[in-house]
């Protein structure tokens, strides 16, 4: 089992900053592949990023790339998600998510933390 709790949400003004960790723990491998995704009142949950844990090769949504970024720290087993030049339509639920290889689908997901970006 992989359990996975995230941090950092909050409520922040347009143009701020913020970063989301993702604290991973259990029996996780190298090749496992960990995402972040959102959800926003009334939409669909949508794909953020992922980071892949072994070679840290990263991949974004269009509407985050230059603004968002992922990362992981191997020693800690956190992955964060640094969040710049917030719009209002960042505000979501963010989640954590993982997955045991490229080709599975996302199995283990964190509880979620809110975002607010203010106008």
């Amino acid at each position: 089992q992989v359990q996975l709790v995230e941090s950092g949400g909050g409520l922040v003004q347009v143009g701020d900053s913020l970063r989301l960790s993702c604290a991973v723990s259990g029996r996780t491998f190298g090749n496992y592949v960990m995402g972040w995704f959102r959800q926003a009142p009334g939409k669909e949950r949508e794909f953020v990023a992922h980071i892949k844990w072994d070679v840290g090769s990263t991949y974004y949504t269009d509407s985050v790339k230059g603004r968002f970024t992922i990362s992981r720290d191997n020693a800690k087993n956190t992955v964060y998600l640094q969040m710049n030049s917030l719009k209002p339509e960042d505000t979501a639920v963010y989640y954590c998510a993982a997955k045991t290889g490229v080709y599975f689908q996302y199995n283990y997901w964190g509880q979620g933390t809110q975002v607010t970006v203010s106008s």
